[in-house]
């Protein structure tokens, strides 16, 4: 099966743009526009995944989710050998080659391109306890930053989360552009976060809006939702609906959130919820949300994701 899927649909505008390689987005928002110094690590070794030079972005300008169903405009559905560096951005370093020292959070790890790997039909993101330049700990962030970007639709992907006291896995979204701002003030959408899973009997996602104002005058906005069964022994599909004035959160189908106020001190509503977003995923260890790893938590431990796919509405 091909790594990506496109669908031309009435309605749906894409474009396709040349665009030099990004750095990612940084805990607290977007990297700056230049590219950032490169990463030191002094014993490299072999890698599986390198970044490209040269991506084509790929913008989506899709129609809402209605009742005449949907129709696929991108995915990838990680049945290749390895990731594709087209289609993702292997992040690096802990943020401070951006000026976000702890990607922004006070997170613990060293992000390492080839802790990402698919295997089986499935990316796997694993955070090991082993000493990186400086940090005890090492994981994956990879982002579809200069590659695919988007705006309204449904996105959602299939997902088995890690569990243990200081793990923060995450499905989300950040500006291709930063039109209205540096963070938040151009927004950034959490499909899905959880933290510390299994740990007191904890089953909770959270799925939140970050906006306002450029930090430290940002806010932010959003829901918990109990997963049904377990969020970390079995796979299960996180979702957004988005459209210009209104965003829906799913977990397996179920709606459990909805949002349709927000603002940004860079322009009027809908913004700044109204432009093109890229994807990310990762596994953080530590940082403020979910506090450090203690004795009980077992490494190493790995996300799972079956799939990430994009739609549009049919007209």
């Amino acid at each position: 099966m091909r790594a990506v899927s496109f669908s031309l649909i009435l309605g749906l505008t894409l474009t396709l743009t040349l665009a030099a390689c990004g750095g990612g987005g940084g805990g607290g928002g977007n990297p700056p526009t230049s590219d950032p110094p490169p990463v030191p690590d002094p014993d490299p070794g072999p890698v599986s995944n390198v970044n490209i030079s040269n991506p084509t972005l790929v913008r989506a300008d899709n129609n809402p989710i209605g009742a005449n169903g949907m129709t696929l405009v991108w995915s990838d559905e990680f049945d290749a050998a390895q990731l594709d560096p087209e289609l993702w951005f292997f992040e690096s370093g802990d943020g401070s080659q951006y000026g976000l020292n702890g990607w922004g959070n006070n997170e613990l790890q060293w992000y390492e391109p080839d802790s990402a790997q698919l295997n089986g039909g499935l990316l796997v993101i694993t955070a090991r306890n082993e000493s990186s330049n400086g940090r005890d700990y090492t994981s994956a962030r990879i982002n579809t930053r200069d590659r695919f970007a988007f705006r309204y639709g449904r996105i959602e992907a299939r997902i088995r989360l890690p569990g243990g006291q200081g793990l923060w896995p995450a499905f989300w979204l950040l500006p291709q552009d930063d039109a209205y701002g540096t963070w938040a003030a151009s927004g950034e959408i959490d499909i899905m976060e959880a933290v510390n899973l299994g740990v007191s009997g904890s089953n909770d996602v959270h799925g939140t809006l970050h906006y306002g104002g450029e930090w430290p005058n940002n806010t932010f906005s959003g829901d918990a939702y109990t997963v049904a069964s377990s969020a970390t022994d079995e796979f299960h599909d996180y979702a957004i609906e988005w459209d210009a004035g209104q965003i829906r959160w799913y977990v397996d189908g179920v709606m459990y959130a909805m949002q349709n106020s927000w603002s940004s001190s860079g322009g009027p509503f809908p913004a700044p919820f109204d432009e093109q977003f890229y994807i990310l995923l990762n596994v953080a260890v530590g940082g403020n949300f979910p506090g450090a790893p203690d004795a009980s938590t077992e490494f190493p431990v790995t996300m799972e994701v079956d799939y990430v796919r994009v739609y549009s509405g049919n007209p």
